[in-house]
């Protein structure tokens, strides 16, 4: 089968996508993987064709900067984030300057198959062009309704100029989605046609005897991320001078793009790294603070680790609330991450068993989710 797999080219979409499209080319796939340039480092990386398609991220966010008065949503609400920015950011602009490319790419390659991640809105109009198959895989949560509606009218004048109506959803849920969420913490899934499920994260491995990169001793060891797009350095020393006095030991990674002395002195229970690739850190770990990104998220859960969860954008926000609805987490919102505040949170997470035993029941529900090889497989074989 041939194959185009296609992200937006940010991190936290770009990782998400490459089990699936391993997947496919374990089994004999052709598969070319298309996104902007910012994405090509890490798909060669796992030996996997690139194609470029539009521009690197930063300059859509030159584009949406240039219409505006002010930085782009500034001041909104949290509930209101993905309301503004989907269908400004991902739809008129990303839609536009991906389809071209797109479509050549899909053309070139005789595409049959087209995985798109779903903020790549231009993903169900080419596999429309192009006659392929249309499979949206989700990064995390599924969108909410009001949000996609706002996207389809976005995206309605880019669908005309290629004599097509768009869609409801703005044709995200044509064909078959792929939903990385464990079931229990996506509702909207539940009712929604042609949902398959696909484990988010590889199985958790025996840890090593150690990890060099944690403090040492005997007390709780907490992993501390902001991922890969939310790296507040302020934010990060204001959890450094809430944790100095906690009884435990910290691992901070703050991002490449980081210096880790800008943080300041360290106290002697807080180690601080630019980059450790989570699954090598978590099986050392007792409970995680992070930002509810959905890749850390549900890495954290697949090991049954509570967390302290610090929203900071995008879905952030509804992911952290559905982390804290299912007993797993406590939250803290913007404007609530005082030192204090801190420090009695996470307290009550290291402390409670209740919210280790309901992380522990959602890693038991990832465990039994689909591999993406099931998946390639079911995709391969079954076009409906």
């Amino acid at each position: 089968m041939r194959v185009v797999v296609s992200c937006i080219p940010q991190a936290g979409h770009i990782g998400p996508l490459l089990p699936l499209a391993e997947a496919f080319v374990a089994q004999g796939d052709a598969l070319v993987f298309a996104s902007g340039p910012d994405a090509e480092a890490a798909v060669v990386q796992h030996g996997l064709e690139f194609r470029q398609v539009g521009p690197a991220f930063g300059q859509w966010y030159d584009d949406l900067r240039s219409r505006t008065r002010g930085l782009p949503g500034d001041g909104l609400p949290p509930n209101r984030v993905e309301h503004y920015f989907l269908p400004r950011l991902f739809g008129e602009i990303g839609a536009a300057v991906m389809i071209d490319g797109l479509i050549d790419v899909c053309r070139t390659v005789d595409a049959e198959l087209l995985v798109f991640d779903p903020l790549v809105f231009a993903g169900p109009l080419a596999a429309s062009v192009v006659g392929a198959r249309g499979v949206q895989q989700t990064v995390g949560v599924l969108v909410h309704p009001d949000v996609t509606q706002l996207v389809t009218d976005a995206v309605s004048p880019l669908w005309r100029e290629f004599d097509r109506d768009v869609p409801p959803a703005a044709g995200m849920y044509e064909g078959v989605t792929v939903a990385v969420c464990p079931p229990s913490l996506d509702p909207l899934a539940a009712d929604r046609p042609g949902i398959i499920h696909m484990r988010p994260v590889p199985e958790p491995v025996s840890p090593a005897d150690s990890i060099s990169a944690l403090p040492g001793g005997d007390a709780p060891a907490v992993y501390v991320t902001l991922g890969t797009f939310s790296n507040n350095v302020a934010l990060f020393r204001v959890l450094v001078d809430a944790l100095a006095p906690v009884s435990a030991r910290f691992l901070f990674t703050v991002g490449r793009d980081v210096d880790p002395h800008h943080l300041g002195p360290l106290p002697a229970n807080i180690r601080v790294e630019p980059f450790i690739p989570q699954a090598e850190v978590l099986p050392h770990c007792d409970a995680a603070i992070h930002h509810g990104g959905a890749g850390t998220t549900f890495g954290i859960l697949a090991h049954g680790l509570p967390s302290l969860v610090l929203p900071q954008s995008a879905d952030n926000f509804t992911i952290a609330e559905r982390v804290r609805t299912a007993g797993a987490a406590e939250v803290l919102m913007p404007g609530h991450s005082e030192p204090r505040e801190i420090q009695d949170a996470l307290r009550i997470v290291l402390e409670d068993a209740g919210y280790r035993d309901a992380a522990r029941s959602l890693a038991n529900e990832i465990a039994a989710m689909p591999s993406p090889g099931e998946v390639a497989a079911d995709l391969r074989t079954d076009p409906d």
